[in-house]
């Protein structure tokens, strides 16, 4: 973990050993009934990983989580060997805004993010970097790399493992993240500013033009990730199919193995040594209780299994 939090006085007490060398699954969790919900939930479906958000992704407030909560998360998590946490910050925040307010705004609001991620002791802080319309693409990059520095400012971040990770995008047009390229600028620009990382999703990759589906193209893609952002940068795959063609630029998920990209992908990407250091973790929808464990399932079940030359 991140930061351990101090004990609450919970009864957990044992701690269960994981099997080695397991890779990281997960998905993307509620945590109604309180936030350290939601490792119990990873546990239950069998997941080694999770999401969350820390706030609702589309309301400004800042909400504050209850000190004892934040422990009995920490407790949970190295209980059942949960890890890492990862952190999704709110869809409202655009760090590249040309709107001052709107800049403002998101500076503030990931300020909270970065703090309740360090409380919870995640280890990953996923953030899509906004739009940068009605400036130049490098004005919205530098705009970008100041709101993140000034959002980091004062806080005790150094000596936790922890990241903000930049998201690619749905290839938008004036959206900052929407090809590898502009995501390894951004990680640049950051580096010597705060502790920075890539998180690649799978459905971005593909509507965004990338080819993820054959091998060939698949190589091409690791290729380029490697050349423009970092094999090592790169912590989190979120794995998502989709319901939308490639080059579509429609950010539409679907259950893995049953849209566009197929299941051929998922397990390319799940047993490349490359990405052996990630986390993957699926954004799958919820169309039925009991889609989270499938979707994890289904991941699972591709581990060590060889994929498709085609």
């Amino acid at each position: 973990m991140a930061c351990p939090a101090e004990s609450a006085g919970s009864a957990v007490t044992e701690k269960i050993e994981p099997p080695a060398a397991r890779p990281r699954i997960g998905v993307h969790l509620s945590t109604a009934g309180g936030v350290f919900r939601a490792a119990e939930r990873a546990h239950e479906i069998g997941a080694n990983t999770f999401q969350i958000f820390s706030s609702s992704p589309r309301m400004w407030r800042q909400p504050k989580i209850a000190a004892d909560h934040c422990a009995q998360m920490c407790e949970l998590r190295e209980r059942f060997d949960v890890s890492p946490l990862v952190i999704h910050a709110s869809y409202l925040i655009n760090v590249a805004a040309q709107s001052d307010t709107v800049w403002k705004n998101s500076i503030a609001a990931l300020r909270g993010e970065i703090g309740r991620a360090l409380e919870l002791g995640a280890e990953y802080l996923v953030l899509h970097p906004g739009s940068w319309r009605g400036m130049t693409r490098e004005a919205g990059l530098l705009r970008a790399a100041e709101a993140i520095e000034r959002a980091m400012d004062g806080l005790a971040w150094q000596e936790c493992d922890f990241r903000v990770l930049i998201e690619n995008t749905a290839g938008a047009e004036f959206s900052l993240g929407s090809n590898f390229e502009q995501v390894g600028e951004l990680v640049e620009k950051l580096r010597p500013l705060a502790p920075v990382g890539a998180c690649l999703d799978t459905c971005h990759c593909h509507v965004a033009g990338y080819d993820i589906v054959t091998s060939n193209g698949f190589e091409d893609m690791v290729a380029q990730i490697e050349r423009l952002i970092g094999l090592d940068t790169v912590r989190v795959w979120h794995m998502n199919d989709a319901k939308a063609p490639r080059g579509s630029k429609l950010d539409r998920h679907e259950h893995i193995g049953e849209g566009t990209i197929g299941v051929g992908a998922f397990r390319r990407v799940l047993n490349d040594p490359r990405f052996r250091h990630c986390a993957f973790v699926a954004e799958t929808p919820v169309d039925e209780p009991g889609d989270d464990a499938r979707n994890v399932n289904v991941l699972k079940s591709l581990v060590g299994r060889a994929a498709s030359t085609k």
